[in-house]
């Protein structure tokens, strides 16, 4: 069975950092695009970050310059470094393979002003 896997998340202070984890079981994913996306409370599901299998990265503006994407293919792990927290960052976050179905249950980050 193909699973991703998500931790990392927590609750910490406005300004402060996490570094959020996804890990593929059943199967490698070092071809594939992966993504990071967020569901806050009440609202629709959010692209946050992406990084292609060479490391190319594009993120949402309002990450921009404070998140950062990257990934271990020898791992077969993918992050996302989160700087600067804000309490508007508070979400769920999911990694997904681009293209596929695979998702995870999500990691709770919670920013507090």
């Amino acid at each position: 069975q193909v699973r991703l896997v998500e931790s990392g998340g927590g609750l910490v202070q406005a300004g402060g950092s996490l570094r959020l984890s996804c890990v593929p079981s059943g199967r490698t994913f070092t071809s594939y695009v992966m993504v990071w996306f967020r569901r806050a409370p009440g609202k629709e599901r959010e692209f946050v970050a992406r990084i292609s299998s060479g490391g190319t990265t594009y993120y949402a503006d309002s990450v921009k310059g404070r998140f950062t994407i990257s990934r271990d293919n020898i791992k077969n792990t993918a992050y996302l470094q989160m700087n600067s927290l804000k309490p508007e960052d508070t979400a769920v976050y999911y990694c997904n393979a681009q293209g596929t179905n695979y998702w995870g249950q999500g990691t709770q980050v919670t920013v507090s002003s």
